[in-house]
């Protein structure tokens, strides 16, 4: 969960599996009736938290914003201890049922991240989720507090940005160290100083309270939610506090929120390692560029990683291509099997002295484009991790973390280690501490994990299955990240089974 500068991958993957796959999204209506049993005019369904009415009372405006499409901006406590205080702004779009006599309620979806737009995910329904879910429910996606179209944390500009992002990951000495630490305490006063009013309420849980406004906004008593990555981390969290309002919950790619920081970040090292280890073998057996065992294509990518630490790549021109952006360029293929044939061409273009497709892997994986940054995700993953949990708090702290890492992950270890210094100097302290979650009284809750992810291994969605006493696993053998309508029918019935019928798998599944 605690990638360094990982933006959430599943939104901008959806996005470019094809031209207008938005616009498909949108073709799902131009309307959308009251929900059954729902009456707007009598307010929210469900319970509404005491000092919180007029949040759950709002009947917003939802204005088309696109065929099909349906958006509107949402009032929410800045901080809810304060319900009177200051307010932020929600932006959520919303997708029609396309059968709108016979619809259950709504699904609302979370990319993950944190820090990735729901609203752009849910303009990706109709490529994210099966069609018999198109069919029956309002599809709500919403850039959660903090986040792109709704009141966002503001950091730095893309200059800045850029210099932190390249900045060295695996620092071999003194000044090396000193310098990384320049670039993560340039993130956190920039958010301070622009953003410091919002980054004590970005937690998790004000996120998952959001949520519950949500839910009884639109009239629905019980709470029907497909979360990935990040977004199981939120679902749970939403379990957690709201257990009697868990209708069904599908958690795919789960995060384990019984871990600490540093047990993250380095099962994320070894969760890359695991699938860069499996894109060897493959590139092997197709007999690629890059050798004729695995063995011989990862000394290829390692050559690629230690040459580029001491010497960066010419990029585009305008732009070279340090290591660190080399090893943006390699993981971010690693989460879709389909992106394999990039990172072969990325890797040996690289060898060869050419980093472009490299740069070009990495400024998709960052939401870099010529103009610019064309969201805050990067900015937003460490306001939220850094206040969520408790991180290495110095650069002493670091260095004697650091033999771990290594041998966790000689290749990836580092980076997961001294990506988090941003969260050293962050100027909010940590509100929660690493629990399991157990959701005492919720419905059967859907986990997801497949068994090769690179960004959440699998044994977070083991470990959060167990946790949760209403828990089911659902496990995919395979590749990629996240388990749902990634090509496996047993997954899809299953997932697809639940949330239409309520019904869950008996026991654990293995897909």
């Amino acid at each position: 969960m605690m990638v360094r500068r990982v933006t959430a991958v599943l939104v901008s993957v959806a996005l470019a599996a094809g031209c207008g796959v938005a616009s498909r999204a949108q073709d799902a209506g131009d309307g959308g009736s009251a929900q059954p049993g729902a009456n707007p005019s009598k307010g929210p369904a469900g319970p509404v938290p005491a000092g919180l009415e007029k949040f759950y009372q709002q009947q917003p405006d939802w204005e088309r914003c696109g065929s099909g499409s349906q958006c509107a901006t949402i009032t929410v406590p800045l901080d809810y201890s304060k319900p009177a205080g200051e307010t932020i702004e929600l932006r959520a779009r919303k997708v029609p049922a396309r059968d709108r006599t016979g619809k259950i309620g709504t699904l609302f979806i979370n990319p993950g991240g944190p820090g990735a737009s729901g609203v752009e995910f849910a303009g990706a329904a109709s490529f994210v989720l099966g069609s018999s879910l198109l069919r029956k429910f309002d599809v709500v996606g919403w850039d959660p507090r903090g986040v792109g179209d709704s009141t966002p944390v503001k950091c730095l500009d893309t200059e800045q940005l850029d210099a932190f992002i390249a900045a060295d990951g695996s620092p071999d000495d003194e000044a090396e160290i000193t310098a990384l630490n320049t670039q993560a305490k340039t993130l956190a006063e920039g958010c301070r100083q622009r953003s410091g009013k919002l980054l004590p309420h970005v937690s998790t849980k004000d996120a998952a309270r959001d949520i519950d406004v949500l839910r009884g906004i639109v009239g629905d008593s019980e709470l029907y939610y497909l979360g990935m990555s990040y977004g199981t981390y939120l679902g749970a969290t939403y379990a957690e506090l709201f257990p009697k309002n868990v209708g069904r919950l599908v958690l795919d790619g789960a995060v384990d929120p019984s871990n600490t920081a540093e047990q993250n970040n380095m099962a994320q090292a070894k969760g890359f390692d695991t699938a860069l280890e499996a894109f060897a073998a493959d590139c092997a057996a197709r007999s690629c560029r890059l050798g004729g065992s695995k063995e011989e294509v990862l000394a290829k990518v390692d050559k690629l990683l230690t040459e580029s630490d001491a010497t960066p790549l010419p990029g585009n021109g305008d732009r070279n291509v340090p290591q660190a952006l080399v090893v943006l360029g390699v993981i971010f293929p690693l989460y879709l099997k389909d992106y394999w044939p990039r990172l072969e061409d990325a890797v040996v273009d690289g060898l060869a002295g050419n980093g472009s497709r490299l740069l070009a892997l990495a400024d998709e994986y960052t939401d870099r484009t010529p103009r610019g940054y064309t969201t805050n995700a990067n900015e937003v993953i460490y306001a939220v991790n850094c206040v969520d949990r408790q991180d290495i708090t110095s650069i002493a702290d670091a260095k004697a973390d650091a033999a771990k890492y290594q041998a966790a992950s000689p290749r990836f270890g580092a980076f997961l280690l001294w990506g988090s210094l941003a969260c050293a100097n962050w100027p909010v302290k940590a509100e929660d501490k690493p629990h399991p979650i157990k959701a005492p009284g919720a419905k059967p809750i859907v986990v997801v994990g497949t068994t090769r992810d690179p960004a959440t291994p699998y044994e977070w969605a083991v470990g959060l299955a167990g946790q949760l006493e209403s828990g089911v696993l659902v496990s995919r053998d395979g590749d990629g990240h996240t388990g749902y309508n990634e090509g496996n029918d047993c997954v899809d019935n299953a997932v697809e089974t639940y949330l239409l019928q309520g019904t869950a798998p008996t026991a654990d599944l293995k897909c």
